[in-house]
C-alpha cells in the first residue's frame, strides 16, 4: 500500500533576481553550503543536505563529472545535483542515486525557483534522468512544463521505499507483531542470551568517535552474505569512503545514530542511520552470520524502534526497498518514480532515438507526455546579465555544458 511522500522543505525567503550556472569543483560546493540548507537541504530528507551531496560529489564525480546545476544570485534559489555520464550519448544524472540507490530530487525555494531551474535543464540541451524521486514531488509537473513543445519527458515507476508511521504504539513494537513473529522474538532473545551476555545501543558519537564505530558496522556488514557476495560496503572503495565522510559530517552535525547489538561483548549487527526532520533514516543495516540463530537484525530493530518513538519521532525511514523483511515491520511504502528529458536538440534526439530502440516505439508512445516540436530559440543557452559571469566563481555557463 503506498503513500503520498512528504514535503521536506521549509519556507525560504521571497525570490530575487535569478542567474543561472553549472558548478563543477568541490570548492564552489563548499561555498553553497549555506543556501543549499536554507533550502531544506538541512533538517529534512538527509539525501538532499549539502553534506550528503557534498561526500557524494568526493567519493563518485570523477574530473568534470560533477555538473551541479544553480539558479539565484546572489544566493542559491534552487538547486539540481547533476552528474555528467559520458556514454553514448552524455546526459546529466541526479548524483549518487547510482552508487547508493536512494531517493533523492530537485531543491527550490518555491515553485516559481523550481520553475526556472526546470527551464535551466532544458537549456543545458544534454538529456536529463532523474532517478528515484518522490512519485507526488514538485520537480514532475515542473519539468513536464518546461518541457512542453520544447522536447519530451517520459515518466516511469521506480522502487517504492517502505516507512513506518510512529506513534505510541511502537512504545512496545513487539505488540506490532504477529503472534508467530512475538513467539520468534522470545525464542531469538533466549538463544542470544544463551550465547553470552546482550546489551544493545543506539548511540550518537562525537566526531572523533565517529572512525573506530564506522569501521566497526562495516565489518559486521561484511561478516554477513554481502561479504561473501561482494556488495558489502567494504568491496567498494567508492561507497566506504562516501559512508566514512558522510558519517563524519552527521556526527559534527549531531544527526549520525550508530546502533549495535553486542552478544559476548562482539557486535553481532548494526545500523547506521540519522535523524533529521522528525524522523529516522536507516542507511545501513547488518548483521555477523556467526549469530544468525538468534535474529540479531530482528532484535536491534526493536530496540531501534523504541528508541525512536522515544525520542518523539514522526516515522521511521526503511529505505532502501519493499522486500520479505520489510513486510514484518510495514506495509507502507513511499511510491517513485524515474524521469527521463529529451530536449529538442541532436544530444537529446539521439537519446531518444536509443530509447525508441530499446522500448519499442509503440510501448514509448503510450508514455509520452508532452509535445515535441520546440518552439523557435526554446533551447538557447543561458547567458550572464550584461554579458558577465554570474559572481560566484563557477566554470562555466549552462550554455557552454555541451
Amino acid at each position: 500500500m503506498g503513500s503520498r511522500a512528504e514535503n521536506w522543505s521549509p519556507p525560504v525567503p521571497a525570490m530575487l533576481p535569478a542567474r543561472a550556472w553549472i558548478v563543477r569543483a568541490l570548492g564552489e560546493i563548499d561555498e553553497l553550503a549555506a543556501p543549499w540548507n536554507s533550502l531544506g537541504g538541512e533538517g529534512g530528507c538527509p539525501h538532499l543536505s549539502h553534506a550528503w551531496v557534498r561526500a557524494c560529489a568526493a567519493s563518485f564525480a570523477g574530473s568534470g563529472e560533477l555538473s551541479v546545476v544553480v539558479v539565484g544570485a546572489p544566493n542559491a534559489l534552487a538547486l539540481a545535483p547533476l552528474i555528467r555520464r559520458d556514454d553514448v550519448v552524455p546526459r546529466l544524472e541526479l548524483l549518487g542515486v547510482d552508487e547508493l540507490g536512494e531517493p533523492s530530487d530537485l531543491l527550490a525555494a518555491d515553485p516559481s525557483a523550481l520553475a526556472l531551474l526546470a527551464d535551466a535543464l532544458v537549456r543545458t540541451g544534454q538529456p536529463v534522468h532523474l532517478k528515484r524521486i518522490p512519485a507526488d514531488s514538485a520537480t514532475v509537473p515542473a519539468l513536464r512544463r518546461a518541457y512542453r513543445g520544447r522536447g519530451v519527458v517520459i515518466s516511469r515507476p521506480h522502487a517504492a521505499y517502505p516507512w513506518i508511521p510512529l506513534d505510541a504504539t511502537w512504545t512496545s513494537p513487539e505488540e506490532r507483531l504477529s503472534a508467530r513473529r512475538r513467539s520468534d522474538v522470545r525464542r531469538a532473545r533466549r538463544i542470544a542470551a544463551g550465547m553470552g551476555p546482550v546489551s544493545i545501543e543506539v548511540v550518537s558519537p562525537a566526531p572523533a568517535e565517529v572512525g573506530p564505530l564506522i569501521e566497526e558496522a562495516f565489518l559486521v556488514e561484511a561478516a554477513s552474505w554481502k561479504g561473501r557476495r561482494g556488495s558489502a560496503v567494504l568491496n567498494d572503495a567508492a561507497r566506504a569512503a562516501f559512508y566514512r565522510q558522510y558519517a563524519f559530517w552527521a556526527s559534527e552535525r549531531g544527526i549520525l545514530r550508530l546502533g549495535f547489538l553486542r552478544i559476548g561483548g562482539r557486535p553481532a549487527a548494526m545500523q547506521l542511520a540519522v535523524e533529521s526532520g522528525e524522523r529516522f533514516w536507516l542507511l545501513k543495516i547488518g548483521y555477523d552470520e556467526s549469530f544468525a540463530r538468534c535474529s540479531p537484525g530482528t532484535l536491534l530493530m526493536l530496540e531501534a524502534l523504541r528508541y525512536a518513538v522515544a525520542r518523539g519521532l514522526r516515522s521511521y525511514e526503511l529505505l532502501g526497498a519493499v522486500e520479505p523483511w520489510t513486510l514484518m515491520w510495514t506495509q507502507l511504502a513511499r511510491p517513485c518514480v524515474s524521469l527521463r528529458a529529451y530536449p529538442a536538440t541532436a544530444p537529446g534526439i539521439g537519446a531518444l532515438m536509443m530509447e525508441v530502440a530499446r522500448m519499442g516505439g509503440r510501448k514509448l508512445g503510450r508514455r509520452l507526455r508532452n509535445g515535441w516540436l520546440p518552439r523557435k530559440g526554446s533551447c538557447d543557452p543561458i547567458e550572464a546579465r550584461d554579458g558577465q559571469r554570474p559572481e560566484r566563481n563557477a566554470e562555466d555557463m549552462l550554455g557552454a555544458a555541451g
